[in-house]
């Protein structure tokens, strides 16, 4: 009986030991980058437009947000032509 219940003893102390020095990763802080990419990750899943998108996009990551918009005819068109060098229009 004795030489059963030493090996049970010590296997028992060995899962429990192993059980409290256990470190999650959940308990540590996010790193920065970390932080930013999940709040990227966050953004692409919401379904936002592409102007809501771009404003959340660049204030996540500190940049100065970019205006997008008409041009001073108040009209938008890809029709319009844009001369370009070395290439016909």
């Amino acid at each position: 009986m004795k030489t059963l219940a030493a090996p049970l003893l010590l296997l028992a102390l060995s899962v429990l030991a192993g059980c409290a020095s256990h470190v999650s990763p959940e308990l540590r802080p996010y790193s920065e980058e970390e932080s930013r990419q999940l709040a990227l990750e966050d953004l692409g899943r919401r379904g936002l437009s592409f102007d809501e998108y771009q404003s959340k996009k660049a204030q996540v990551l500190g940049q100065p947000q970019k205006s997008y918009g008409f041009d001073s005819q108040g009209v938008m068109s890809a029709e319009r032509a844009v001369r370009t060098f070395g290439r016909p229009i």
